[in-house]
């Protein structure tokens, strides 16, 4: 029980730390799932708390890169084709 608490509370702090290094929504999300698969994965490939650790910070900057991109392009996207101007992002129906 004592060791799960440890996990627990060091992906959490994980978390918390690389979050706070993120800007965009994408980017956000992206480090939060990534540090949680970073974990499972991790926890299931090692079995001990150091590779549960070590996965979720390696997934959680993998997941805030991702994220980071995904926020860049819709960036461009809106500056490039402003919203009503008949080109992607708004060509399509309006729901």
């Amino acid at each position: 029980m004592n060791t799960r608490l440890w996990i627990a509370a060091a992906a959490a702090t994980s978390v918390m730390t690389i979050a706070g290094c993120a800007s965009g929504p994408n980017q956000n999300l992206g480090t939060g799932v990534g540090a949680v698969g970073g974990a499972l994965v991790g926890n299931a490939i090692g079995g001990n708390t150091a590779s549960t650790v070590g996965g979720a910070a390696i997934g959680g900057l993998i997941g805030n890169q991702v994220g980071r991109n995904a926020d860049e392009r819709n960036y461009y996207n809106q500056q490039r084709y402003p919203r009503g101007s008949g080109y992607y992002p708004g060509n399509g129906p309006n729901y």
